[in-house]
């Protein structure tokens, strides 16, 4: 799929307006994650869209975007763990940690064994300090780093606390880059918490191994609790008929798979809607709740604050 691809029916018939939800968009290579939200303002006919995670041009796979109400959601969306397939090159280090960087060192990697890249992987698999990579959109001085980097600025950022759930070693096969330098490619699956760089993953798994190491393949396949199973092409998304509204996951099942839920009566529902508190639960999670009415509507997001239960985002009534 190419840009030019996304704009088909843009300037066609006006499609309906989307409801409130989200839509879980496979997002394709070669797209920025601002592209996509662009294209879903359009498909929604709504400018009110937004995403909950950026994925770099070159990975694909589950992009969360929130359609009007739903785009209130995504603060706690992006917050969830993440799930990647994802490809490394063991023996060539880059200057962005991925395949669209340039190549700093390449290291003949023939001496590196899949035990040891297995070794490699459990020492960076739990919880760690993790430095990202420089090309990156953290803000340094109020300036995004990869603009930094762009500039000529040398950039240096500090390690923060990530958590890496699973870093599992699939297939470790031998290969050789342009210049016949003997390298190894690496399949992997790892799940991660919310800020974790995979390139970092890679650089840092190279760099234990002493060969250097960088991402040529990236795929997320699960953000929270939306997977592949559920997301959509583009392409099928603007093959809809144009006097039809694109179909979104409801706010009410869009909090269900990202929160654990508390059914409420009428008198509970209507508090909360006036922003009033309710009482406590025992056993109730400490976490953030979504409140359902018996109507199957999202009312509001619920937190325990001094013994009672309060609304933090108010859905219902619209």
């Amino acid at each position: 799929m190419t840009r030019a691809a996304g704009s088909s029916n843009e300037h066609g018939p006006r499609r309906p307006t989307a409801a409130d939800g989200v839509v879980v968009v496979d997002k394709p290579a070669g797209w920025t994650s601002h592209d996509v939200v662009a294209r879903m303002r359009r498909l929604a006919s709504t400018r009110k869209v937004g995403h909950a995670g950026t994925l770099d041009p070159m990975a694909t796979g589950v992009l969360v975007v929130g359609i009007g109400r739903a785009t209130r959601l995504l603060t706690y969306i992006v917050g969830a763990d993440k799930e990647y397939t994802a490809t490394i090159r063991l023996g060539v280090a880059t200057t962005t940690d991925d395949a669209e960087g340039e190549t700093l060192a390449t290291v003949d990697a023939s001496g590196v064994t899949s035990a040891d890249v297995v070794a490699g992987a459990a020492a960076l698999t739990g919880a760690i300090q993790q430095v990202p990579s420089a090309v990156s959109a953290i803000k340094v001085d109020g300036q995004r780093a990869y603009a930094r980097v762009r500039a000529g600025e040398d950039v240096e950022l500090a390690a923060r606390p990530v958590t890496v759930g699973r870093f599992d070693v699939h297939e470790v096969r031998p290969a050789r880059t342009e210049e016949g330098s003997p390298v190894l490619d690496v399949d992997v699956t790892v799940v991660v918490s919310s800020g974790t760089y995979v390139r970092a993953l890679a650089r840092d798994l190279g760099a234990g191994l002493g060969v250097g190491g960088h991402l040529t393949a990236l795929r997320r396949t699960r953000v929270g609790g939306y997977g592949l199973d559920v997301a959509r092409s583009l392409d099928d998304l603007g093959a809809l008929p144009a006097d039809e509204p694109i179909g979104v996951v409801s706010l009410a099942d869009s909090a269900r798979a990202t929160f654990p839920v508390r059914e409420l009566s009428a008198d509970e529902a209507r508090a909360l809607s006036y922003g009033q508190s309710i009482g406590v639960v025992e056993g109730a999670p400490a976490a953030t709740v979504a409140g359902i009415d018996r109507e199957g509507r999202l009312v509001a997001l619920l937190e325990e604050r001094g013994g009672k239960v309060r609304p933090a985002l108010v859905f219902s009534p619209a």
